[in-house]
């Protein structure tokens, strides 16, 4: 067998299966978009109607606040957990990644117990502050499986980082502060870029904590269920679930942009 034999044997596989699970399901969703009543014109119906607007930009919103709390908590636990070893360290570290073994649902149902009308906050309170069903309950959701991801992610990168470094920036009369955003941060980015796209790409598309908690409001992946299952609207649904897409994979596209010019530039 030649060398272009083995390479194309190994290659039909992967062929067949982005062509089978990937490329023809992603074409035929973006054909039914168009298939409405309204035609292609659906897309600007994403922008014209504030309904379909204001929850895309919601969405966007929640996921990046999420985002942004996950890698500030990640960074600074993960940089804790590496740099220290004390009796019950697994613990801690079991308990910091135990989201990542509970769906979606189960999430949701955690944060009603925490906030929703007969959750802990609400019976010790004197207002009864029920905040499970809004924006707020569903940020602690998607928060409370972000930081997983992203806490696994940093410290196997603080793991790598030069102490020597530090040193040396310490020698040099820099603040603790200085040390971080000079040299702990900046050998981070790479790693911090990554884990923050996957965890704003996982809010934007999460359902199952969404389902549970999105009674009061409406983000994308709900809007997407309720045009399909209630409305029958399949040509919004289909839209609306390529602009997602859209939105995610610029995001994710900009992710791998800045981490690999971060990388080039740390090199």
């Amino acid at each position: 067998m030649t060398n272009r034999t083995f390479v194309l044997a190994c290659l039909t596989p992967l062929f067949i299966f982005s062509l089978l699970f990937l490329a023809l399901p992603l074409g035929r969703l973006f054909l039914a978009s168009g298939e409405g009543d309204a035609g292609w014109a659906v897309y600007l119906d994403i922008v014209r109607k504030p309904r379909y607007l204001n929850t895309l930009v919601l969405t966007v919103l929640v996921s990046a606040a999420t985002t942004i709390a996950a890698l500030a908590v990640s960074t600074t636990a993960g940089m804790f957990l590496v740099r220290n070893q004390f009796r019950g360290r697994g613990t801690v570290l079991s308990v910091l990644t135990l989201p990542l073994a509970f769906p979606g649902v189960v999430i949701g149902f955690l944060i009603i117990l925490l906030g929703g009308r007969q959750g802990l906050v609400n019976q010790l309170t004197p207002g009864h502050v029920v905040f499970a069903y809004s924006a707020i309950g569903l940020f602690l959701g998607y928060l409370y499986f972000s930081i997983p991801r992203v806490l696994l992610t940093v410290m196997a990168a603080a793991e790598k980082l030069d102490p020597s470094l530090e040193e040396a920036a310490r020698t040099m009369g820099a603040s603790p502060y200085r040390v971080v955003m000079d040299v702990i941060i900046p050998g981070l980015m790479p790693s911090l870029i990554a884990s923050g796209a996957i965890a704003f790409a996982t809010a934007m598309g999460a359902f199952g904590t969404a389902f549970t908690l999105a009674t009061n409001i409406d983000v994308i992946p709900m809007v997407i269920y309720t045009e399909f299952t209630l409305s029958a609207n399949i040509a919004m649904a289909a839209a609306l679930s390529i602009a997602l897409g859209i939105v995610t994979w610029i995001l994710l596209l900009i992710a791998r942009s800045l981490s690999g010019s971060t990388v080039a530039g740390g090199g």
